[in-house]
């Protein structure tokens, strides 16, 4: 078998192209910013001859010969190389997909627009607390086809719309689709093939799979009503009839209460569904309950900073997509909030009409976009710097100043967490000068 690995560069299609050739397969390597082996692909012997380099300019010539195709985020469903390879009705798996076809360590399965990465931490965490050899992988953590058999009893995966898309069978043990609202349609082309992507998570699914789900989000719902999977509705309000929530602040779960110290909504129903997974998975109760009894929110996810002369400052960074500033917004009272970014083909209006923000500031490269839908007063500002300089000026006893952009990054910085690291060097700075 020929595989194709777009992306050849990425530590994971690195690892990819190594387990292919372990295979006895053959293997051609694309990448638009690399002609060359990529570090960790070290053919020897007869196998250095089953690897081609291929010419970083794209040709439709690239696909001869070619019988699976292996890729990664960097190419979207809509890019040449992927419309040329769909065309061509050749089989396409994400590295994370092919990863998986190598082992049958027991997975959980975690996606959803905003809250992946906190629940598929703290599911690692819960497992851990309870003697269980679990790793994080997928999206965060390691690439899965740098795992190998031994490395865990359980994975616990991560996995964004764009691993989703081409993913191979996938049979979990627990599985979650947190939420879904649009997002990266300028990689999907459109919110049904979003929507589709993150339905995959369960595709597969037996009776024997745990599907934890928020009965109140009506995409997940009809995930829900379709699948052949066990479902457990879970709520961070209140708990649901068969399921597990929130009652008088404790995470209840299989009838078990747990203290918990966060009051945000959004973060006690992460907590549920993290612990429904894990308790799946082999978890136990006293394990779940340290780690709900020890959870701090993570860095740039509505990161209290200071408060400076009755005005709060909240890094929300992470918040990339309307849907989450929505959720962040609804924690305050009353919001100054900085909004902006790089646009990632999203409806941005929602923004402008969120009932808590008593001034916006729109920032960056959408700027305009943001600002042209605003109900409330509303500043516009170029970048980051000048947006809190407007935000302080504007600000008043009271006000949470929140940085929750809905957008990408990219115009300005190199990721989310450089944007509000910069925002906090920008509070403490005036933390500094205030006082």
């Amino acid at each position: 078998m020929r595989y194709l690995i777009l992306g050849s560069s990425l530590r994971g299609l690195a690892d990819a192209a190594t387990l292919a050739l372990a295979d006895g397969d053959d293997v051609a390597l694309y990448d638009a910013e690399h002609a060359g082996i990529p570090a960790g692909v070290e053919p020897e012997g007869a196998a250095g001859d089953r690897v081609e380099v291929l010419d970083p300019e794209w040709r439709r010539s690239h696909l001869e010969g070619v019988d699976r195709v292996i890729t990664s985020p960097w190419f979207a469903e809509t890019a040449p190389p992927l419309r040329d390879i769909l065309g061509a009705g050749i089989p396409v798996v994400t590295e994370a997909a092919f990863g998986l076809e190598h082992l049958d360590t027991p997975v959980v399965a975690v996606t959803g627009t905003n809250g992946k990465t906190t629940v598929t931490e703290v599911t690692t965490s819960m497992l851990t607390a309870s003697g269980v050899n679990a790793v994080s992988a997928g999206n965060i953590g390691v690439p899965v086809c740098s795992l190998r058999q031994d490395d865990a009893e359980v994975l616990v995966l991560e996995l964004s719309s764009y691993q989703l898309r081409f993913m191979s069978r996938l049979v979990p043990v627990s599985a979650t689709i947190l939420n879904i609202a649009p997002d990266h349609l300028d990689w999907h082309g459109s919110f049904a093939a979003y929507a589709d992507a993150k339905a995959t998570i369960v595709r597969d699914a037996t009776a024997r799979t745990v599907f934890a789900y928020d009965p109140a989000d009506p995409l997940v719902s009809r995930v829900a009503a379709t699948t052949a999977a066990t479902i457990v509705p879970c709520s961070g309000v209140m708990v649901p009839p068969n399921g597990n929530g929130v009652d008088r602040g404790d995470i209840v779960v299989a009838g078990r209460r747990h203290p918990a110290a966060v009051e945000d909504a959004s973060f006690r129903f992460d907590l549920v569904v993290a612990a429904t997974l894990a308790m799946a998975a082999g978890a136990s109760a006293e394990g779940i309950g340290s780690v709900i009894g020890a959870f701090r929110p993570g860095r740039h996810r509505r990161e209290h900073l200071c408060t400076v002369g009755g005005v709060a400052f909240v890094d929300d960074s992470k918040a990339t997509n309307p849907h989450a500033v929505a959720a962040a917004v609804s924690q305050y009272p009353s919001v100054v909030l900085l909004a902006g970014g790089r646009n990632k083909g999203l409806d941005l209006t929602p923004i402008g009409s969120l009932d808590r923000v008593r001034h916006l500031v729109a920032f960056g490269e959408s700027a305009a976009e943001v600002a042209a839908s605003a109900r409330m007063p509303v500043s516009v500002a170029p970048d980051l710097e000048s947006a809190f300089r407007a935000a302080v000026d504007v600000a008043e006893p009271g006000d949470t100043v929140l940085l929750s952009p809905g957008c990408a990054s990219f115009d300005e910085f190199a990721s989310y967490a450089d944007r509000g690291d910069a925002f906090a060097s920008l509070v403490a700075e005036w933390e500094g000068v205030a006082a």
